[in-house]
């Protein structure tokens, strides 16, 4: 698979009144096309940073991000964003919220039937074309995120970014959102950069797993490899030994080695530095 995101080296630096704050630091990754990355860690280890750099809402301070060989500097409809509130205009129909969408990236190159053939396929992929006319406030919580994703992928994206975006769902809606999100992967080949707190939501939908070290100065930690076979079942994998290695892996990272990471002060002796890296590694 060629890579079509390469987030290159970056820092980020916030001003302060207590003086510079460094987010990030030497963050590398690159991403092939159809991959499904999730990006996991502790609260404050910079996951959502890392997003909004590639989403072009933020400018990294240091190195840089290149998508599809171009570099990256504003928003823009190759990279939609889906987030843990649904963001939809409270006023406007289902259909209306993707439709505006719509119009925004292709209102001057498709027609009137173009763009209503687009919205009502893009909704019935996540299966809500029954709910066309509704409002918002009339649909339930994983609805409203359906519609969130259908409005995401009717931009046809170049990479799909998703910060947490079944967090605030029940755990029932959040399995069935997350089956929905591997069909429509499977169907569209989408490449995907997701944040999650949940060690199984990590395994169960994702190619790899970047798991980040704690802030400030938060990195890339690890990055484990997801083997599983597709499609995955998740009734199959609650069984299966290597879907329990894995999670355990995850597990081990965050309330193990990070730990050790963390004993590395910079202001101990380089040699007590570099021996206990290679402990850790």
């Amino acid at each position: 698979m060629s890579v079509i995101l390469d987030i290159s080296h970056i820092d980020m630096v916030f001003p302060t009144s207590n003086g510079p704050f460094t987010a990030l630091k030497e963050v590398d990754l690159k991403v092939s096309e159809g991959e499904f990355i999730s990006l996991i860690g502790h609260s404050g280890c910079g996951k959502s940073t890392v997003l909004n750099v590639v989403a072009g809402l933020y400018q990294a301070s240091v190195g840089g991000v290149v998508l599809n060989g171009k570099e990256v500097t504003a928003p823009g409809p190759e990279r939609a964003v889906v987030f843990q509130n649904h963001s939809l205009l409270p006023w406007l129909t289902v259909y209306q919220n993707v439709e505006l969408a719509v119009k925004q990236v292709f209102g001057k190159t498709r027609n009137k039937k173009q763009i209503k053939d687009w919205v009502e396929h893009n909704l019935t992929l996540v299966h809500m074309d029954h709910a066309m006319d509704k409002r918002p406030g009339e649909i339930s919580g994983g609805m409203k995120q359906r519609v969130g994703i259908a409005r995401a992928l009717s931009m046809e994206p170049d990479i799909l970014l998703m910060d947490e975006p079944f967090g605030a769902l029940d755990a029932l809606t959040r399995a069935h959102m997350q089956d929905s999100l591997m069909e429509i992967q499977s169907e569209l080949k989408n490449t995907i950069i997701m944040i999650t707190h949940d060690v199984d939501e990590a395994v169960l939908l994702s190619d790899r797993i970047v798991m980040m070290t704690n802030g400030p100065a938060a990195t890339i930690g690890e990055i484990l490899d997801i083997n599983l076979d597709r499609p995955r079942d998740r009734l199959a994998l609650s069984v299966d030994s290597e879907y329990t290695r894995l999670r355990s892996e995850v597990l081990k990272f965050l309330y193990e080695k990070q730990r050790k990471i963390e004993d590395i002060s910079p202001n101990k002796p380089a040699k007590e530095v570099n021996q206990k890296r290679k402990k850790i590694a």
